[in-house]
């Protein structure tokens, strides 16, 4: 299906994800405002809906799997993109996981020391304390 032969009656029966599939598979790697302005253009709608709907459009690119945002900020077709470059992505995630891992491992180790048994310090201090006596003041006026 190419943008060129359909009409604006048959591109309107399209939602805005499959026009910019459309629009990529014809004309390729593109920016989510350059994408989003030629779908307004196609669809004859007013400038202000780009301002109004830009932003619904750019979550609605993130959430279709066909896409991909690539390092430079323009949106293609994920079929067009090796393995390599999405292992990239899948490092960067599991590099995020270690970190992650780590805090906890921390916090774990925290949360073990704040829960030590300090009875066995207790024991030896109170056996320290054994042999002391405890006077009242009364007492304490008749030994001086």
């Amino acid at each position: 299906m190419s943008l060129k032969k359909l009409k604006k009656e048959d591109l309107e029966l399209l939602s805005n994800k499959d026009i910019t599939n459309l629009i990529l598979e014809e004309q390729g790697a593109q920016n989510t405002a350059d994408l989003f302005k030629e779908i307004i253009k196609l669809l004859e709608l007013p400038d202000s809906v780009f301002d109004q709907k830009i932003g619904d459009y750019y979550t609605s690119l993130t959430t279709d799997k066909r896409f991909i945002l690539l390092e430079d900020g323009k949106w293609d077709l994920r079929s067009r993109h090796t393995s390599d470059k999405l292992i990239k992505i899948v490092e960067e995630e599991e590099e995020e996981d270690i970190e992650e891992t780590k805090e906890e491992e921390v916090e774990e180790e925290i949360s073990n020391y704040d829960s030590i048994d300090t009875d066995d310090d207790i024991d030896d201090t109170n056996e320290d304390l054994k042999d002391l006596v405890v006077l009242d003041e009364d007492e304490l006026e008749l030994e001086q």
